[in-house]
């Protein structure tokens, strides 16, 4: 199967806007031409109507943002790693197996090769994309700064510029990033409370971000997507597990 048949056949909402734009130049280069495939119900010409609000974010619309937002991470302090590239190819050949997995990554190369208006695509995904599924792509690309198990700073700055325009509040950003960037304050940020934070609040903020980060939010993306976030809910019940001991908490 090409790429184009590939992707055309998959895209949803991410078909219209700055983002089909951009994937329509990608894969116009590739192959005679992009349209999308009437076989899907949600599919539309790149250049047509949008209107993101109608169309639900599939696990294709989800992996188009995905590989986007991964070139402005992997670029961000000037070169791509191999290690990264390889952290994508081993997420995307658990979703789809290898030969899918092979043709997204084509996709990828091709996406670092240009430039792009980074606002714009975050912006399509932040009224496009349930929170939930936002909270996971911010989660995601801090996988991919930490591929060769250190975070370069203009990584860090662009992270948290996509954070910014997809309206992912501070909390949920420090929570994020503390499951990554480790110190002696992680658990608790990791919670989104502070040391000074009673037990009986440890107990509701844990219970509160069981609930915003439970893998079933994500389901309908697929098993290597809900596996990532049965990994990051891991890391909520790891940090309530680690205040309580430290506290003695029953």
């Amino acid at each position: 199967m090409s790429i184009g048949k590939l992707i055309g056949g998959a895209i949803g909402w991410a078909a219209g806007g700055p983002i089909g734009a951009f994937m329509g130049m990608i894969l116009g280069g590739l192959f005679d031409g992009f349209t999308l495939s009437e076989e899907n119900p949600q599919a539309r010409r790149v250049g047509g109507d949008w209107n993101p609000r109608q169309r639900v974010t599939s696990r294709d619309d989800f992996n188009i943002s995905l590989l986007i937002l991964s070139a402005a991470v992997m670029r961000a302090d000037g070169t791509p790693l191999k290690s990264e590239l390889n952290y994508v190819k081993s997420y995307l050949t658990g979703q789809f197996g290898k030969d899918k997995a092979t043709e997204y990554i084509r996709i990828l190369r091709e996406i670092l090769k240009k430039n792009f208006e980074l606002r714009s695509v975050c912006l399509q995904i932040q009224v496009s994309m349930q929170h939930p599924l936002r909270l996971q792509l911010i989660h995601y690309l801090f996988g991919i700064a930490n591929a060769n198990n250190h975070i370069h700073p203009r990584e860090l700055e662009v992270i948290s510029r996509i954070a910014t325009y997809l309206r992912i509040s501070k909390a949920d950003y420090n929570s994020i990033m503390s499951m990554f960037v480790k110190s002696s304050t992680s658990a608790y940020k990791i919670l989104e409370i502070t040391k000074k934070a009673s037990n009986d609040e440890v107990k509701k903020a844990y219970r509160k971000m069981a609930r915003k980060y439970h893998p079933d939010k994500v389901v309908h993306l697929g098993e290597e997507h809900q596996k990532a976030a049965t990994e990051k809910f891991q890391k909520i019940q790891q940090a309530y597990e680690d205040i309580k001991k430290e506290r003695r908490m029953n």
